[in-house]
């Protein structure tokens, strides 16, 4: 299945807020990706910000699990929304 890409956006928003739900896992996400409290805010309606969230979550099956439970989601939506924002086309090289 494709999804649009504000379908997409509308999945990473949720993912976002799930991960600054999570007082465990937001500052590992905070760590890796150099954001900032303020950035979370201000580059939330950014797509290749929240790409960024999916491509944190898809790090580990475990947080794609506990994610898709959490909003009810099949755990391949995560990587579907990806593939729908900037960065997300998959690179064949044969």
């Amino acid at each position: 299945m494709t999804l649009s890409e504000q379908a997409a956006e509308t999945l990473a928003l949720q993912a976002l807020a799930w991960l600054v739900a999570n007082d465990d896992l937001r500052p590992v996400f905070m760590g890796a990706s150099g954001a900032s409290e303020a950035d979370l805010r201000e580059r939330a309606g950014e797509p290749e910000f929240l790409a960024s969230v999916l491509d944190f979550l898809l790090m580990d099956d475990a947080w794609v699990i506990g994610f898709c439970d959490t909003v009810g989601e099949p755990y391949e939506r995560p990587m579907q929304a990806r593939a729908a924002l900037p960065g997300g086309a998959q690179v064949h090289w044969t």
